[in-house]
């Protein structure tokens, strides 16, 4: 191939100018501007070949100076529409100025601009300020081929042709397919007239490509991939048109294997005490991405044999249950799992009622009890490229935990439970219509005011009742729980061992005896028919359990990196967007740091999952990325149950939060002595170094 860079410049060759990328090089008169792009590897999409059928190659021409790149364009330095563009333009329409880069050819010296939907590695910007751009190269592609008709004289079979031309025109070398797509292949073959869709499936990582699906002549019915985080308590699924990148819908619903265990240790109880227990909760999780399939696309209108590709990521026991593999051994020391590297496989081997040839891809687990969940989020925060020290905290009813910067990252799980996503609370519920996720206590008069999700306006506000009225005000997901517990240790209702006072010791009737503890009156609209929703003191115990595994989990790794701070933090999980960093901070769920560095990363395993989904370089990336994290096991470490008892406090019972006294400071209550004590929640002592 000859080098447009580097050849001798001839009199009838032209520059040719590609923008945004720059690129440049001289070529002969008459080539089109396709064949110039690609000889200057310049990202313009083709799936056609040239036939002039796709219009993926979009281009817009100038006209004029250029001074920038030493050009001046003359309006005849391409040549003139011809048959095929105007026939694309009466049937679909060109915008105005644009051409086909496949039909147009140079006949000077001429400046190409090659527009966003016209590149083939488009960028899909997601919405955070923290967030990477994702580039689009899925595993899935779309190609249009044209095959030489067999004779008497070249015996060679249809699919070899097949590969052949595949290799020709598209450098898809060594291309396989599956028996049912062979079955087929002569059919469509001549029903194209030898002119057919091929869709491949080329993982980058493991089996080389494959013709996953052949249609006659073009077919352009949009392909799409869907990325699922399979967690123990929820399964959240995105719908992508692998094409554009666009996310076309998303959904969710519970875990049906919640009824074996709502946390991970329950369920590999479950599998070890009762024949066939792992085998009925890899039926019933199956069923549930089934469910979710079948109701994203219900939803969309999307034929389920358009999905053809899925990645999952999940933690490590959802990972072998899913797969059909007995957790057994990731119930005992040393956490063993039957795999940790990422795996190609087909949709149906999983009962996923997509395309029969769908391919599957499940990013690697980093450990035992670190699982794919993880990776994705290392995907999505890539925290071994920070330069400042990160930490990222995954909530969840197993919270997955990554500290690192550019020299190492380590990783580990803490065991939180359910209680932040709602459950063992009296009053907990999902995150769904009608539940309480913000709280403010007045600090004086101890009255409480919250939202409803659903509803703008705070319970204070005139117009609430009316305006709560299709929901109600039916209980408390976990963003509601955490701010209410902050909010009640603000306000010297909670002291920091964790103890709800008395009326006369918090000064509010809405504390009241409850047992042998006391509890706190949150909403009573049991006059109207409707709830009273109560904050006890086993509510306050169960939140105290799970942020004291989290943190305790943090605090390690910094013990690991003999460090006492770090230099931000992300909140990740399927509601940490909602979490308020100062409630967590007093709540002491993460380690002190200035407010403003706390950001939220909202469901960055789903957000990895997708970017695996969408670019299969980003697959290669994180296999590696995996191999270098260091993972800490919790259950063996000495001082992670020192830092659990002191952790249980609220924020803490030892170590100081410099930056949060900044902001706040706390009330000094302690309520097992009777009231205020100097022995109570606001004694501090700087921590052994």
């Amino acid at each position: 191939m000859s080098d447009p860079l580097h050849d001798p410049i001839l009199p009838n060759d032209a520059l040719v100018v590609f923008t945004p990328s720059g690129k440049r090089g001289r070529f002969a008169l008459g080539t089109p501007i396709l064949t110039a792009a690609r000889q200057l590897g310049v990202d313009l999409d083709s799936v056609c070949g040239g036939r002039g059928i796709c219009s993926k190659c979009q281009i817009t021409p100038g006209q004029g100076e250029f001074p920038k790149h030493g050009v001046t364009v003359s309006p005849d330095a391409l040549s003139p529409f011809n048959k095929v563009e105007e026939r694309y333009d009466s049937i679909r329409g060109l915008k105005a100025g644009r051409r086909l880069g496949c039909q147009a050819t140079v006949q000077g010296d001429v400046v190409v601009d090659v527009p966003p939907e016209s590149q083939v590695h488009k960028q899909v910007v997601r919405k955070r300020a923290e967030a990477r751009d994702i580039i689009l190269a899925p595993s899935i592609k779309r190609v249009l081929v044209q095959v030489e008709q067999p004779d008497m004289h070249d015996p060679t079979g249809d699919f070899e042709r097949l590969s052949a031309a595949l290799a020709t025109q598209w450098n898809i070398e060594g291309i396989t397919a599956p028996l049912p797509v062979l079955a087929r292949l002569q059919s469509v073959l001549r029903k194209g007239d030898w002119t057919v869709t091929c869709i491949i499936h080329d993982p980058a990582t493991g089996s080389g490509p494959r013709l996953a699906e052949i249609y006659p002549a073009f077919d352009e019915r949009p392909l799409y991939g869907l990325a699922i985080d399979l967690g123990s308590t929820t399964i959240a699924g995105h719908l992508c048109n692998l094409e554009t990148g666009e996310v076309v819908a998303s959904a969710g619903l519970m875990n049906p294997q919640i009824r074996f265990g709502e946390d991970l240790m329950s369920r590999v109880s479950y599998s070890m005490m009762n024949e066939g227990g792992a085998g009925e909760m890899t039926k019933a999780v199956r069923e549930g991405m089934a469910q979710l399939c079948t109701d994203i696309a219900e939803e969309t209108e999307v034929d389920l044999t358009q999905i053809m590709d899925a990645v999952v990521v999940c933690n490590p026991v959802m990972h072998h249950l899913f797969l059909g593999i007995d957790p057994y051994e990731l119930g005992q020391a040393p956490f063993a799992l039957t795999t940790s590297d990422a795996l190609n496989l087909r949709a149906t081997d999983l009962d996923l009622p997509l395309h029969p040839n769908a391919a599957l891809y499940m990013l690697p687990c980093i450990a035992g009890h670190v699982g794919a969940d993880a990776a994705a989020v290392a995907l999505s925060e890539a925290p071994e490229k920070s330069e400042e020290l990160v930490l990222v905290v995954d909530v969840g009813t197993n919270a997955e935990i990554l500290l690192g910067n550019t020299q190492r990252v380590l990783a580990c799980s803490s065991p939180t439970g359910p209680a932040f996503e709602g459950a063992q609370i009296s009053a907990g519920q999902r995150a769904a219509p009608g539940a309480i996720e913000r709280v403010e206590i007045d600090p004086t008069t101890k009255e409480p005011r919250f939202k409803i999700i659903g509803c703008d306006l705070w319970s204070t506000d005139d117009g609430f009742e009316e305006a709560a009225l299709a929901t109600g005000v039916t209980g408390i997901c976990g963003s509601g729980i955490i701010e209410i517990v902050a909010e009640m240790r603000m306000a010297g209702i909670v002291d920091a061992p964790g103890l709800i006072g008395a009326p006369e010791q918090t000064g509010t009737e809405r504390c009241f005896l409850d047992g042998r503890t006391y509890s706190y009156l949150l909403y009573d609209a049991t006059p109207l028919g409707g709830q009273k929703i109560t904050v006890t003191n086993r509510d306050i115990r169960e939140i105290q359990m799970a942020k004291a595994a989290l943190y305790s989990g943090a605090r390690l790794l910094m013990d690991k990196f003999e460090v006492d701070s770090v230099d931000r933090i992300v909140l990740a999980g399927a509601f940490g967007a909602h979490i308020s960093p100062k409630h967590a901070m007093v709540l002491g769920m993460i380690p002190d740091c200035p407010l403003d560095r706390v950001t939220s990363a909202g469901n960055a395993a789903g957000t990895g999952a997708r970017i695996a989904l969408l670019n299969t370089e980003a697959r290669r990336e994180i296999e590696a990325t995996v191999k270098a994290i260091h993972k800490v096991e919790t259950a063996i470490e000495p001082r992670f149950q020192e830092h659990f008892v002191n952790a249980s406090n609220i924020p803490n019972a030892v170590e100081a939060f410099p930056h949060l006294n900044e902001v706040l400071t706390l009330p000094n209550v302690t309520f097992n002595t009777g009231g205020d004590d100097t022995r109570g929640g606001g004694r501090r002592r700087r921590r052994r170094g």
